[in-house]
């Protein structure tokens, strides 16, 4: 994986989203302990991707992406919840999440992928 691969420009770019969302949930909505999760989670998916660039190890590369893959799943989770607790409306959050889904489908594929290539008789 490259500086300009599609993952790491996506997961760094959602994460760019993900502050900037922290800072209006702060700022505007006076909510501070949801978006400080969603701070964590969102901000771990692109720190995880580049971490995994620098991986020992094939496996330790699918390690890596499997921990960004869950960091997505738990930032979904603090959208949706951030979304059903009206601190952010559902056109608020459609955006971030059609990302957050496209982020999702590159970590599975390329963890399957990967999984493949290093067990390619599974």
């Amino acid at each position: 994986m490259t500086d300009n691969s599609p993952l790491n420009n996506r997961s760094f770019a959602f994460g760019v989203r993900i502050v900037n969302l922290y800072k209006y949930l702060c700022s505007n909505k006076q909510e501070y302990v949801l978006s400080k999760q969603l701070l964590r989670s969102g901000t771990a998916i692109g720190a995880l991707v580049r971490e995994a660039e620098q991986a020992e190890s094939k496996a330790d590369f699918i390690h890596k992406l499997a921990i960004a893959l869950k960091e997505a799943n738990e930032t979904e989770y603090w959208i949706l919840l951030l979304r059903e607790t009206n601190y952010l409306t559902p056109k608020e959050s459609e955006s971030i999440l059609n990302n957050l889904k496209e982020l999702l489908k590159l970590l599975t594929t390329i963890i399957k992928t990967s999984k493949q290539k290093l067990n390619p008789k599974t």
